[in-house]
């Protein structure tokens, strides 16, 4: 799951940047509001983290004009507001909850899963053919026993098998877990998908990522 955080607190927005990648999210930090709409526009997010005090545009500004071009992305509003009519004014504005600084990070956590869940399947596991995904513990498992997956180990089974049979192409992948500003490699989609294919094979999988030439991969029941 890929979450924007938009946070002009440096300390704060590189300790959030932790506590997600420590939970498998994907995370982009940026630091005022007009850089948080431009992500928001061009990029392809799960949820959406806006502190409301931020420089160039706040973040209730940020949130009407997505609002207004029609999205519908998960939006945790964050700030050191705490009165009501400042709630009732981010709520109204299109927020799907409100957090007010100083927080605990397990509530943290617990509001970005409860705005996402309707995102998600209702149960919590990803099943193809033998083999299983747990969103909750992040374990690929199968009769024959279990892995639990590293952060984008994670990322990129649970895309696979959100899109079963179809080709997600590698430029696909480093949009959606690594994001656009990233300067990994794409070859690095090519490493990821090596190691799940051996944690298939562990698992005595009847499913398989299939590799399409100069198109991308996609999972496949065996043939």
């Amino acid at each position: 799951m890929r979450i924007l955080l938009a946070e002009d607190e440096c300390s704060l927005s590189r300790v959030l940047v932790t506590i997600f990648q420590k939970n498998n999210y994907s995370v982009d930090a940026v630091y005022d509001g007009e850089e948080a709409l431009a992500y928001l526009q061009s990029g392809n997010y799960d949820a959406a983290v806006l502190d409301i005090m931020m420089p160039k545009m706040d973040g209730i500004t940020v949130l009407r004009k997505i609002r207004g071009a029609g999205s519908r992305l998960p939006v945790l509003m964050l700030t050191a507001k705490s009165e009501v009519d400042d709630k009732v004014l981010g709520l109204d504005s299109g927020a799907n909850d409100y957090l007010a600084k100083p927080f605990d990070t397990k509530e943290l956590l617990a509001r970005i899963r409860a705005i996402t869940r309707n995102q998600a399947a209702a149960d919590s596991r990803l099943r193809m053919g033998n083999i299983s995904l747990d969103r909750a513990t992040f374990e690929l498992s199968s009769p024959a026993g279990s892995f639990r997956l590293a952060n984008r180990e994670y990322q990129m089974m649970e895309f696979l098998m959100s899109n079963p049979r179809h080709i997600i192409s590698s430029q696909r992948f480093m949009e959606k877990i690594w994001g656009c500003d990233s300067e990994a490699e794409i070859n690095v989609v090519w490493v990821y998908i090596s190691c799940l294919r051996k944690k298939l094979a562990a698992l005595h999988a009847d499913i398989q990522i299939r590799a399409s030439r100069n198109a991308g991969y996609s999972l496949e029941e065996q043939t």
